[in-house]
């Protein structure tokens, strides 16, 4: 009897992440924006105001891998740091207008690729296959939280 386990599958859906990466990269670089920048600059498009701590979680990327690529945004004029009102210690970051006048444009990329990659799949078809890949998500996140609680036997 056949078994979803014998099922292979984590190295098509690495072969599939590396293509979208590969893909937008090459769509994108006319901004002068990585990925990791893209992410970030969009995440704060929608959310202004976050500290560097908050957006590595929900970036979910360590804070120092974050913080270099918020340098790197400042740096080009996409990002900028402001005192937190609360917290003389922290800083805020907020968008600025160049990055505002990009995003639109990282939109279209970015669901210009989802249309491409999805040609021939049917949006019911790619609902049901997104509702799995959540599901695994959510399986393979549990295990984090087993492998981090303590040994109730020991």
């Amino acid at each position: 009897m056949a078994k979803t386990e014998d099922l292979s599958f984590g190295y098509l859906l690495n072969d599939v992440t590396l293509l979208f990466r590969k893909h937008f990269d090459r769509r994108a670089v006319k901004f002068g924006l990585t990925r990791a920048q893209w992410r970030a600059t969009k995440m704060l498009y929608h959310r202004e105001g976050l500290r560097q701590t908050e957006l590595a979680e929900l970036l979910e990327m360590e804070p120092i891998a974050v913080g270099r690529v918020i340098d790197r945004l400042q740096a080009a004029g996409f990002v900028e740091r402001r005192p937190d009102p609360r917290d003389r210690r922290a800083w805020r970051l907020y968008v600025t207008e160049q990055a505002r006048v990009i995003v639109g444009d990282m939109e279209l990329i970015a669901r210009d690729l989802r249309k491409d990659a999805s040609r021939g799949i049917g949006y019911d078809e790619l609902r049901q296959a997104l509702g799995v890949l959540n599901r695994i998500k959510e399986n393979l996140q549990a295990l984090d939280g087993a492998e981090a609680a303590p040994d109730r036997d020991g």
